[in-house]
């Protein structure tokens, strides 16, 4: 049986052959907000079906493809789509594509998501800079044997979410006159939306907003030793703060209402960010 480090080193030879750019920001694109993709100066693109080993995207809203090119001159990888492990995949598999970006040379990790709000006040459309995380209600992707040629059995966790990305996010958001609220993200496993009693425990954990993915993509990139920000869409309520019942179709729908100015957001901040590296 293939091992994860084989399957991650053969891949990550396959995608070497196929894919001719180097990408300094690797960007994941969450529900609703594939667009962005569509609007970088698009040197390459490739589909996950395309790529041998490569877990595929399987979830209305995710296109399912990396699209490889520039965004205000910065070379960036976009995954226009991610994989969870609800869909059946392993916590190894579902941030694959994180690890096999690393390896194609992307030092940052800029991570977006549509999530339901928990902090009080917060509304469907608003943006949340992530400052931290709480994953204990998934399996972790480390476990299992160590990938020493990718970082270290016990990685920091300190700082996950890191401070120099996000003052430079906060910069942006300012200038560009976007609200931007700040919080803890928690993940849990899905598919289901989460009852009414576990948002409540996840408020009293600290927890500002919730869903289904991020978290082990923050924790793979951190151990493998690069640099993550993350912005989430509030997409809904949680259950329990929403007056109605949650759908798909209402986080997509959310998405793209916010889909301009998150777009605006995050290119002015990975130009921001490409001036310091």
């Amino acid at each position: 049986m293939i091992t994860v480090s084989e399957r991650l080193k053969a891949t990550r030879d396959t995608m070497k052959k196929k894919v001719q750019f180097q990408p300094k920001i690797a960007l994941v694109l969450g529900s609703g907000l594939g667009g962005f993709a569509d609007k970088i100066d698009v040197k390459q693109t490739l589909d996950y079906s395309d790529i041998p080993g490569f877990p595929v995207s399987t979830v209305a809203g995710h296109a399912g493809r990396l699209v490889f090119g520039y965004c205000e001159g910065v070379p960036v990888a976009v995954m226009q789509g991610r994989v969870h492990m609800y869909e059946g995949y392993t916590p190894q598999e579902a941030v694959m594509p994180i690890r096999l970006l690393h390896l194609l040379g992307a030092e940052i990790l800029f991570l977006t998501n549509a999530a339901g709000g928990i902090q009080p006040g917060m509304k469907a459309g608003e943006f949340m800079l992530i400052t931290d995380q709480i994953s204990s209600f998934v399996p972790s992707p480390l476990q299992g044997k160590n990938l020493d040629w990718l970082g270290v059995r016990f990685p920091d966790m300190s700082e996950i979410y890191s401070k120099r990305l996000n003052q430079i996010i906060r910069k942006v958001a300012v200038n560009a006159d976007i609200p931007l609220k700040e919080g803890v993200y928690v993940q849990t496993a899905g598919p289901a939306y989460e009852s009414p009693a576990e948002i409540r425990m996840f408020r009293t954990l600290g927890a500002d907003a919730v869903g289904m993915s991020t978290a082990i993509e923050a924790i793979a990139a951190r151990h493998c030793g690069m640099e993550i920000c993350g912005v989430s869409c509030i997409s809904n309520l949680a259950a329990g703060i929403s007056p109605h019942p949650l759908s798909h179709e209402e986080v997509k729908e959310a998405g793209d209402k916010a889909a301009p100015q998150f777009e605006q957001l995050v290119r002015e901040s990975i130009a921001a960010i490409g001036k310091t590296m």
